[in-house]
C-alpha cells in the first residue's frame, strides 16, 4: 500500500493547500475535544470548574513539552528520508522514535503525578478550583503514554505527506468524545468520574479507542511505516538516529516548554484576580486556539514540504514554500480576526454561564489581544521552515526572549499600576517582538545552511 506523497516536484501552492486543508480540519476537530469539555464544564459546572480546567491543561502541556519535541523531530527525519525514497531509513526512525518517545512519556507521567499538586498550588490556583484540578490532572497523566502515542503516529503520517488518514481518525476521536463527555460530566454518581474528572475520563477513553482503531487500520493495509516481525530489529534505539532526535527534539521540546512555562506563569498572574478573570481567560484561550488553527495547519504543511525538499537539497523550493505559506497564513488569520471582532462576544459566550461577570472581562481582553494573532501567524510558518532545515536553536532563543524576558517581566512589573491590563498588553507586545525577530532571522540568518552542510539523510 503506497500512502506516501512526494512533495519535491509539482506546484508548491497546490501541494500546500492539499496538505494544509486536512491538517486544518484535523486540528479543528482535535481542539473540539477540549472545546466540548470547556462547554459542558463551563456552562453547567461554573467558573470554578472552568478555572480548574484552564490551570490543569496549562500544567499538562508544560509537563509534556519534551515528548512533543521528540515526536516533531522524528516527523522531520522521516520526511527527509522519504524525500529521497529511503523507506528502510524511515522505518529505522520510526523504531527508535517509538522506544524513545514511549520512555519519555512514561517518565513524564510519573513526574507529573508526583508534582501535580505542588505545582498547581505554586500557580496560586484558587482553592475552589484546586480541588477540581488535581483529580482531573491525575487522570490525564495516567493516560499520557497512550495519548501521545496517538499524536506520534499521526505526526509520522503527516511527515510522509499523508494528512487524510489522521483526519479520518480525528473525526472518530471527536465523535466519541462528543458522546462520552456529557455522559461522564453530567452523568451523576452512577457514572464513575462524573463532574470535572468526567471530562478527563471521556477524553482519554475516546483517544485510546481511536489509537487502537488507527493502528489496526494501518497494519491491515500494510502501511510502509508499520514495523512487522521482520522489522523487529528496528524496534530498538539506533544511537545515530537517537542523537539526531535529541539534537533536534530537545530544542523543539524546549520551545514547547518555554511556551508552556510562560502560559503557567501568566495563569498564575491571572489567578490573582479571581476565578471570574481566570474563567474569562480560559474562554479566550479556546477562541485564540481556533483563530490560530489555519496558521498552525499551514506551518505543519510548510514544514512537511520543506523537510522533503531539504532531503532532496532543493533550497529554492524550500524558500518559495516559506513565502507562499507566510502569505496564505497571514491572509486567512487576519480575515478570521476581523470576523471575531465583528461578532463581538458571541464566540466566547459558549464557554461562560449566562450573566457571568466573566463575560465583560473577556470582552475587554479580546479588544486588547486578539488583533495581534494575525501577526503571530508569520513566525509560526517561518519557524516551521527553519525547523525542517535543522535550525532549531534560534527559534528557541526567540521564544525565550519574547515570552520569558518580555511577556512575563513586563506583566509582573506593571501589575500593581495597570492591574490585569498589564497582563493583556504584555501578550500583544511580546507577540510583536516574536514577529520582528523571526523575520530578521529568516532574512539575515544562516538557517538554510544548518542542514545543507550536513549529510544527516542516510
Amino acid at each position: 500500500m503506497n500512502t506516501t506523497t512526494s512533495l519535491t516536484a509539482g506546484p508548491i501552492s497546490r501541494g500546500l493547500i492539499q496538505l494544509a486543508f486536512p491538517i486544518l480540519c484535523a486540528n479543528i476537530l482535535q481542539c473540539l475535544n477540549g472545546t466540548v469539555s470547556a462547554f459542558w464544564v463551563g456552562r453547567f459546572l461554573g467558573e470554578a470548574a472552568l478555572s480548574a480546567l484552564t490551570n490543569a491543561q496549562s500544567l499538562m502541556i508544560l509537563l509534556t513539552g519534551t515528548s512533543f519535541g521528540i515526536a516533531t523531530a522524528a516527523t522531520i527525519l522521516v520526511g527527509q528520508r522519504m524525500g529521497v525514497a529511503d523507506v528502510a531509513g524511515a522505518r529505522r526512525v520510526v523504531g527508535t522514535g517509538v522506544v524513545v518517545f514511549s520512555a519519555l512519556s512514561i517518565a513524564l507521567a510519573v513526574l507529573g503525578l508526583a508534582f501535580a499538586e505542588p505545582l498547581l498550588i505554586m500557580m496560586r490556583t484558587a482553592p475552589e478550583a484546586l480541588a477540581l484540578a488535581i483529580p482531573y490532572l491525575r487522570v490525564m497523566l495516567l493516560a499520557l503514554p497512550s495519548l501521545y502515542l496517538l499524536a506520534f503516529v499521526m505526526s509520522l503520517l503527516l511527515g510522509i505527506g499523508d494528512s487524510k488518514t489522521p483526519l479520518r481518525f480525528v473525526v472518530l476521536s471527536v465523535s466519541l468524545g462528543a458522546v462520552f463527555t456529557p455522559a461522564f460530566v453530567l452523568g451523576g454518581a452512577a457514572i464513575a468520574g462524573a463532574g470535572v474528572v468526567g471530562a478527563a475520563v471521556a477524553s482519554c477513553t475516546a483517544q485510546a479507542l481511536c489509537l487502537a482503531a488507527l493502528l489496526r487500520y494501518l497494519y491491515r493495509r500494510r502501511h510502509p511505516l508499520c514495523l512487522t516481525q521482520e522489522d523487529a530489529k528496528n524496534l530498538r534505539v539506533d544511537w545515530s538516529i537517537a542523537r539526531e532526535l535529541v539534537r533536534k527534539g530537545i530544542p523543539m521540546g524546549a520551545q514547547v516548554l518555554v511556551v508552556s512555562l510562560s502560559s503557567v506563569l501568566m495563569v498564575a498572574l491571572v489567578n490573582r484576580f479571581g476565578v471570574e478573570t481566570t474563567a474569562a481567560y480560559g474562554a479566550l484561550l479556546q477562541l485564540w486556539t481556533y483563530i490560530l488553527m489555519p496558521a498552525l495547519a499551514m506551518a505543519a504543511a510548510v514544514s512537511t514540504v520543506a523537510a522533503q525538499n531539504v532531503g532532496a537539497r532543493n533550497w529554492r523550493r524550500v524558500k518559495h514554500t516559506a513565502h507562499l505559506g507566510m502569505g496564505y497564513s497571514f491572509a486567512v488569520t487576519g480575515t478570521i480576526v476581523a470576523i471575531v471582532y465583528a461578532a463581538e462576544s458571541h464566540a466566547y459566550r459558549l464557554f461562560l454561564p449566562a450573566g457571568s461577570p466573566a463575560l465583560d472581562i473577556a470582552s475587554h481582553v479580546n479588544s486588547i489581544v486578539t488583533w495581534s494573532l494575525a501577526f503571530m501567524s508569520i513566525p509560526l510558518v517561518l519557524f516551521g521552515v527553519m525547523r525542517a532545515a535543522g535550525a532549531v536553536m534560534v527559534p528557541l532563543l526567540v521564544h525565550i526572549l519574547s515570552l520569558l524576558f518580555v511577556r512575563y517581566p513586563l506583566a509582573a512589573l506593571f501589575l500593581d499600576r495597570w492591574q490585569a491590563d498589564a497582563i493583556w498588553w504584555s501578550f500583544t507586545i511580546s507577540a510583536m517582538v516574536d514577529v520582528l525577530l523571526a523575520i530578521l532571522y529568516y532574512r539575515y540568518g544562516g538557517w538554510h545552511r544548518t542542514e545543507g552542510e550536513q549529510s544527516s539523510v542516510r
